[in-house]
């Protein structure tokens, strides 16, 4: 896809029910991101993943969408302390978490690890820009790129991770004008999170998009309002409790149902966690097929 300049969609995802109704919608990419700490653990801090948890939901969200491509991203300290076991985690995330890719925040200097890993057979999106796992660095999270510098760095961090063997790259949080330079300097499909609109591939945590988070970025506009939906659901729920109204009319109950005694949840209770979607399969680094993610040409 980016080959033939269509851009492509992420969204974050960290459980299997949510992973099927995305993959029906048609999203090209699902990252388990190191958000899971914050918006399924409840930690302030993304740094606060842990490893296990992370595989788990990974291979969670592949087999709710196993056509679609999972990227795993790698927590913080799985891959900083020694390059043998940033090898072994990432490869723990290939079988054990069944995931397609692996997501690293790195820079320039990662090269030397990235190049290992990739000889190893791991796949690698190359995570540039605003790193959220140094935030404790700057005293929060901020954007990256603003000053000359600062955007010179990211570029040349990104075109060291290319060649040290990312098949991908993700840029969060940079100028437009900085991904433009990113993009025409690199080769391969660039993800943006608040990095204009010019990148190949979009991502955003699912939360926000949903409008389900109090405090979203500003780059990230709300597509509904799922919060307050589920706020009025429980409402409802705790209305009709009180008012012991909980059974459908003529459904009965499990111990005395009104229809066949074989079926207590429905017809769709034994539905295959997944449907082909008609746009096609995964999207894959280096596939060529239609409806894939593949490297792209330098611009002249």
């Amino acid at each position: 896809m980016a080959r033939d300049g269509r851009p492509f969609a992420c969204l974050t995802c960290y459980d299997a029910t949510t992973a099927r109704f995305l993959a029906r919608a048609g999203v090209h990419i699902l990252l388990v991101g190191d958000t899971a700490a914050e918006v399924i653990l409840g930690y302030s801090r993304t740094i606060d993943m842990p490893l296990e948890v992370a595989i788990a939901l990974t291979a969670a969200v592949k087999r709710g969408a196993p056509d679609r491509m999972v990227m795993a991203d790698m927590p913080f300290m799985s891959y900083q302390a020694d390059e043998g076991d940033a090898i072994r985690n990432a490869g723990r995330f290939l079988t054990e978490g069944l995931a397609d890719i692996v997501k690293i925040e790195a820079d320039a200097s990662h090269a030397p690890l990235l190049e290992r890993m990739a000889r190893a057979g791991v796949p690698i999106c190359g995570h540039v820009g605003s790193r959220p796992q140094l935030a404790g660095l700057s005293g929060g999270y901020t954007g990256a790129g603003r000053t000359p510098r600062e955007a010179e760095q990211i570029v040349a961090d990104a075109v060291a991770l290319e060649r040290a063997g990312c098949v991908m790259l993700l840029m969060e949080a940079v100028p437009e004008d900085v991904a433009r330079r990113v993009i025409e300097a690199t080769t391969v499909p660039v993800i943006g999170i608040g990095a204009g609109d010019g990148c190949h591939g979009q991502v955003l945590v699912l939360q926000d998009l949903l409008g389900m988070t109090d405090s979203p970025p500003r780059f990230a506009e709300a597509v509904a309002d799922l919060g307050r939906q589920i706020e009025a659901a429980g409402a409802e729920w705790v209305r009709r409790v009180s008012e012991r109204r909980v059974t459908p009319k003529g459904t009965g109950t499990p111990g005395n149902p009104a229809g066949p005694r074989s079926s207590i949840r429905g017809a769709g209770g034994g539905e295959k966690t997944t449907e082909p979607h008609s746009g096609g399969g995964s999207v894959e680094p280096g596939a060529s097929e239609a409806g894939r993610v593949t490297p792209i040409q330098r611009k002249q």
